[in-house]
C-alpha cells in the first residue's frame, strides 16, 4: 500500500509537467506561426508594390497638347508639331479652358488630364526676375545719361499724369550703347529699383531657339509676363544677337532669327498698350543693328554710354573704394593718371586686385604701391586680351 501511495502521488506532477510542455509548445507554434504571417504580408505587399510599378512601366507615354478650342463634349488641340485634331474629353476632366495645357492618349488622341501650371513658367526659365537694390549713388561719371533715363522711364512710370496734360505719348523704350564695362546694366537696374518695378533680365542670344517658331513664342510669353507684372522693366542685354540687320542668307536659321525679330517688334508696336511696361535694349555694337529698332515709336532713345573722363574715374573710384582700408598717403592723382581709358569694370577689378596685394603681404591696409601694381596687371590682362587673336593664325 506505501508503493501504491506513492505511485498516485506522483501521477499528477507528471500529468502538469506533460500540459506545461504542451502548452509551451502551442505557445512557440503560434508565435512562429504569427511570424509566418507577418512575413507574408510584408511579402503579398512588396509583390502588389512591384505589381504596381511593372504596370507603370508598360503603360504608353502620354502626349503634350494644348487646347486651341473647346466644342461641347469636344476639344480642338494642338501638338507641338503644329498638327490641330479634333478629339474626345474624358468625362472626369472638369473646368477646361482654351490655352490649357493638357495630356492626351497615344492611340486616340482623347483628353485625359490637365496639368495644373501656369505657362509662364517657361518663360521663367530663360529669364531673371528680381526687384534691384541699385541705388543712383553706386553710379559714378554717368549724370547726364542718368537725367535721361528718368526722363524716359522713371517719370512715365511714377508720374503718368503729367504726360496726360502735356498731351504726348512717353517713349516705349531706349537702347544703352557703349563700350563693355561702362554701366549701361548698372544704370537699367539703378532705374528698376528707383519706379519699384519688377526687372525682367534676358540675353538676347536666349531668344534664338532651336525649333521653328518657339523663339517667337518666347518673345510673346515674355511681354505677357512683363503686363503681368506691372510695372516692369525689360532688359535685353547683347540685344544685337536678335536685332543685327536682315540680309538674305537663305539659311533655315536665319530665316528664324528674323521671324524672333519680326515677333519682337510686333509687341514693342503692340495692339496693347505698354504704359507701364518700357523695354531697355543694350549693346556693345550699334553699328550692326537692324533700322527698324532704332525708328521713332520702338527704341525713341538712343543713349550712349562712353568710357568715363577724369571726373567719373574719380567718382567710381570712390564708390569702390569707400569700404577700403586705404592709406592716407595715397597720391590719388597718380593713380586716376594710371587709370586714363579705363572702364567702370576695369576700376572696380583694379581695387579688388589692389586687396589681393596687401593681403599676400599679411597687410590690412592698402598702399600706394598695390594700386599702381594693380592697375599694371588689369592693363596687361588688357594687352593680352587684344593680341590673343594673332596667335590664332600664327
Amino acid at each position: 500500500p506505501k508503493h501504491m501511495k506513492t505511485n498516485v502521488q506522483k501521477i499528477p506532477e507528471n500529468g502538469a509537467k506533460f500540459a506545461m510542455q504542451n502548452q509551451s509548445q502551442n505557445q512557440g507554434d503560434f508565435q512562429e506561426q504569427n511570424a509566418l504571417e507577418q512575413e507574408n504580408k510584408i511579402l503579398r505587399e512588396t509583390v502588389f508594390q512591384l505589381k504596381i510599378e511593372l504596370d507603370r512601366y508598360r503603360a504608353p507615354a502620354l502626349m503634350l497638347a494644348e487646347v486651341s478650342d473647346i466644342l461641347d463634349k469636344n476639344a480642338i488641340i494642338k501638338l507641338p508639331n503644329g498638327n490641330k485634331f479634333l478629339v474626345n474629353i474624358a468625362s472626369t476632366l472638369k473646368d477646361l479652358k482654351v490655352g490649357d495645357i493638357v495630356t492626351v492618349e497615344q492611340k486616340n488622341l482623347t483628353v485625359i488630364d490637365k496639368l495644373e501650371r501656369e505657362r509662364k513658367v517657361e518663360v521663367e526659365q530663360f529669364v531673371i526676375i528680381e526687384q534691384p537694390n541699385v541705388k543712383w549713388e553706386q553710379i559714378g561719371g554717368l549724370k547726364e545719361q542718368e537725367n535721361e533715363l528718368k526722363e524716359v522711364v522713371e517719370l512715365p512710370l511714377t508720374k503718368p499724369e503729367l504726360f496726360k496734360k502735356v498731351g504726348i505719348t512717353p517713349p516705349k523704350g531706349i537702347l544703352l550703347h557703349g563700350p563693355p564695362g561702362t554701366g549701361k546694366t548698372l544704370l537699367a537696374k539703378a532705374v528698376a529699383s528707383s519706379t519699384n518695378s519688377t526687372f525682367i533680365e534676358i540675353v538676347g542670344s536666349e531668344l534664338v531657339q532651336k525649333f521653328i517658331g518657339e523663339g517667337a513664342k518666347l518673345v510673346k510669353d515674355i511681354f505677357k509676363l512683363a503686363r503681368d507684372q506691372a510695372p516692369s522693366i525689360i532688359f535685353i542685354d547683347e540685344i544685337d544677337a536678335i536685332a543685327a540687320k536682315r540680309i538674305d542668307l537663305g539659311t533655315s536659321g536665319e530665316r528664324e532669327v528674323q521671324r524672333t525679330f519680326m515677333q519682337f517688334l510686333a509687341e514693342i508696336d503692340g495692339f496693347k498698350p505698354l504704359d507701364n511696361v518700357k523695354i531697355i535694349g543694350c549693346t556693345n555694337r550699334k553699328d550692326i543693328l537692324d533700322p527698324a529698332i532704332l525708328r521713332p515709336g520702338r527704341l525713341d532713345r538712343l543713349i550712349e554710354v562712353p568710357a568715363p573722363n577724369k571726373e567719373g574715374l574719380k567718382q567710381i573710384l570712390l564708390i569702390h573704394s569707400k569700404n577700403m582700408n586705404l592709406d592716407k598717403k595715397i597720391n590719388e592723382e597718380r593713380i586716376l593718371k594710371l587709370m586714363e581709358g579705363f572702364s567702370g569694370a576695369e576700376v572696380k577689378a583694379v581695387c579688388t586686385e589692389a586687396g589681393y596685394f596687401a593681403i599676400r603681404e599679411n597687410r590690412t591696409k592698402i598702399v600706394q604701391k598695390d594700386l599702381e601694381d594693380a592697375i599694371k596687371k588689369v592693363k596687361r590682362l588688357e594687352e593680352e586680351d587684344k593680341t590673343e587673336f594673332i596667335g590664332m593664325f600664327g
